[in-house]
Order: structure tokens, then sequence, then C-alpha cells
């Protein structure tokens, strides 16, 4: 069985962490989020570690939640659902805030939690051609795991509209709004630009990395968890959503092998006509 992450360390202290489930789009179940959460602790904890790397392996970065683990997670109990929405959280707040510096070296498409995955890292290196959407609503679903973060990295005007649209975006988008901090030709480009920020900073970091005073995605978070827990369940989606979603679900499922990933990039030719040009 293939391991969902791997990890190396390099003579400088540069720790790389690769999401490795290529044959998903390196997409989250239960054994990758568990294990991200894990090894970002441990790398935060180790003192040889002086940065982190964050990347995928194959042509996409992440697809977000997988399918299947999606589908499987439509027949959970509620105790069940906020367990794993726990664990999802806990992992992107163990990166958000762990004491390293973090760079996300995003190597193509990454949709929903691909999104907040790069939203969590201090600094984002994408490579042309990727394509990124903030995709759950597709799904009958809100970001909200991931809101806190995205909001952070974005902004909560450019947040408004993607949350709302799940409309794909360019690599030039992503740095428009602030998702990426720069942009290379290739993966190797992106790994050489990203390399050279961490030399430059690595003379002179401290043990901890210093962090700005903004407002914290954590109490974001419990802003959030209020908000739902002051709500009965039966209000946070109309009832007609729910088959909906499932449906939809069920449609993204047949799809998955046939259309790919990378093909899901593609806009609707009804959709281009429709836009907008102020």
């Amino acid at each position: 069985m293939t391991h969902p992450l791997m990890t190396s360390i390099d003579e400088n202290g540069v720790a790389t962490v690769t999401l490795n489930r290529p044959n998903v789009h390196n997409a989250f179940n239960d054994d990758l989020i568990w294990e991200l959460n894990d090894t970002i602790t441990k790398l935060g904890a180790n003192p040889v570690v002086r940065a982190i790397v964050i990347t995928g392996s194959g042509k996409s970065f992440c697809a977000g939640g997988d399918l299947n683990w999606m589908k499987e997670a439509a027949s959970y109990s509620n105790e069940q659902n906020l367990r794993d929405a726990q664990n999802l959280s806990d992992m992107f707040n163990t990166l958000n805030s762990c004491p390293k510096p973090t760079i996300a070296i995003v190597n193509g498409n990454a949709f929903g939690g691909g999104v907040g995955l790069i939203a969590c890292c201090d600094i984002a290196v994408g490579v042309y051609g990727s394509l990124f959407a903030l995709s759950e609503v597709r799904l009958g679903l809100t970001p909200a795991t991931i809101s806190p973060f995205v909001i952070s990295a974005i902004g909560e005007r450019a947040a408004r509209r993607y949350f709302l649209t799940a409309e794909r975006f360019t690599t030039e988008g992503a740095m428009h709004i602030g998702l990426l901090h720069d942009v290379a030709p290739s993966l190797q480009d992106a790994c050489t630009l990203a390399h050279a920020m961490i030399k430059r900073s690595l003379p002179v970091l401290p043990a901890h990395k210093p962090r700005p005073k903004t407002l914290s995605p954590r109490s974001a978070a419990r802003k959030l968890r209020s908000n739902y827990e002051q709500r009965p369940p039966n209000a946070l989606l109309p009832s007609a959503t729910v088959p909906k979603a499932k449906k939809a679900l069920g449609h993204s499922l047949k799809n998955a092998n046939r259309a790919g990933f990378p093909h899901q990039a593609r806009q609707r030719p009804e959709a281009a006509n429709n836009e907008r040009h102020d």
C-alpha cells in the first residue's frame, strides 16, 4: 500500500512534505488528514527543521476532499461528521500555526480544501497553468472548515465571490487576490524560486518565526462554530438541498474516472459567453 505522505529533510534543515495520492489528485481522506496533522506537528517541534515545503505528487496539488470519502460521510451520524470536521480543522490549524516557516509549491490544480492548504502556508509559489476553485457549493456544501484561513489569505471581498460562485481562476488570478505570492513557468522553476526564498530567510530566522498581529483564524473559527451551534441542525440547509447535494456528488463520482480532475477545469462555453465584461 502506497503511503499517503512522503517526507524528507535536506542538509539545510528544509523538510519537504509531499501529498502522495496522485491517482485521486492528492485528495483528502481520513489517513491523509491524520498523517498531515501528525507530520506537521512533529516537524514543527524538530530542532533540526528550519522550514517546511508542501507540494503534491503527480499533476495536481490537491483536489480537496476525496469524493469516495465524502460519499461515505453522507451516511455518518452527526457525531461522526463532527469528529471528521474537527480532525480536518485541527490539521489546517496545525499547519497555519506551525512555528516553522511553511512554503507551498503548488505543482498543479488546487480545489476546495487544496486552496485551504495553500492559504495556511506562509508563502505560496505556483506553476503557470494551474487552476483553483472553492468548489464546495457545487455539492450543496459551504467551505466552512477552510473559510477562516482562506479569508485571512485572500480577504473577505474575494472570498464572498469565490465561495458563492465556485468559479475557477488561474495562477494570475490567484496572485491578484493574494492566494499565491509568485508564479513560475515550470515546477523546477517554482522549486528553485521557493528554495531561493528559504535560503534568504534561513540565516536570520529565529527558532520560531515571527507572526504579524492579525485576526487569528482560530478566533474566526470559534465564531463560526458558535454561529453553527446556535442554529438548529435542520436550519443549516433547505430540506431540498440534501438530496440535491447527494445527486450532485453521485454525478461527480460517476464522471470522475471518465472526465478526470484536469478536465473539470475546462469552462463551459455557455458560462464563458455569459461572463460580464465591465
